[in-house]
C-alpha cells in the first residue's frame, strides 16, 4: 500500500512541476511579448512630431488600447492553462 501511494505522489509532484513549467514558461514568453509592445508604441509616439496636447491624447488613448489588450491576452493565457491542466488532469485519471 505504501509503495502505491508512494508512486502516485511522485507522480502527482512531476505532474504539478510539469503543469507549474508550462504556465511560466507562456506566461514569461507573454509577459515579454507586451512589454515589447508597450515600449516600441510608447517610443514611437514619444518621437513622433506634434503638439504635446496631441502626444499626450495619443499616449493616453494607446494606454487605454494597450490595458484591453492586455486584459483580452490574460484572460486568453488563463483560458489555455486551464484547458491544458484540465487534460493532463483527465489523463491522470484515467491513466
Amino acid at each position: 500500500m505504501v509503495i502505491i501511494y508512494s508512486r502516485l505522489s511522485r507522480r502527482k509532484r512531476a505532474i504539478n512541476n510539469h503543469l507549474k513549467n508550462k504556465i511560466m514558461s507562456s506566461g514569461k514568453v507573454l509577459l515579454g511579448v507586451l512589454a515589447g509592445v508597450a515600449a516600441g508604441a510608447f517610443l514611437g509616439i514619444l518621437f513622433a512630431p506634434g503638439k504635446g496636447s496631441d502626444t499626450r491624447k495619443k499616449i493616453s488613448k494607446k494606454g487605454e488600447d494597450f490595458a484591453d489588450s492586455l486584459k483580452e491576452k490574460f484572460n486568453e493565457f488563463l483560458d489555455s492553462n486551464s484547458a491544458k491542466f484540465e487534460e493532463v488532469k483527465d489523463e491522470e485519471v484515467s491513466g
